[in-house]
């Protein structure tokens, strides 16, 4: 869920017009799941709605990071670039591990 919330703090930094259904499809998850995450950024503080007028005279929403929302999402940013070096590096061993395996079966196949 962490992944998601960071993805969605992202987005909601760099475009706060955008709708639920909006969010949904540029995240490529259900409309159900990002109200679920938007709804515990709000609780938690993170995030903030406001109200305003748009274009077709209809009621909209523009969705805030606060203060503790930017410096949640540099927190959460932080362990994610973590994990993903963490996962970076095991494949990187994995993959040269697989490398000598092969070379290893090249070497050994009679011509």
């Amino acid at each position: 869920m962490e992944d998601t919330h960071l993805r969605l703090l992202r987005l909601l930094e760099a475009r706060p017009e955008l709708s639920q259904r909006d969010l949904a499809r540029e995240l490529g998850t259900s409309l159900g799941k990002v109200n679920y995450c938007l709804n515990a950024l709000i609780d938690k503080g993170l995030v903030k709605v406001r109200n305003f007028r748009n274009s077709n005279n209809k009621l909209a929403y523009a969705y805030l990071l606060t203060p503790r929302g930017i410096e949640s999402k540099a927190t959460i940013t932080v362990q994610f670039l973590k994990r993903k070096m963490a996962e970076y590096e095991t494949l990187k061993t994995e993959i040269e591990q697989l490398q000598r395996e092969v070379g290893e079966l090249g070497e050994r196949r009679p011509e």
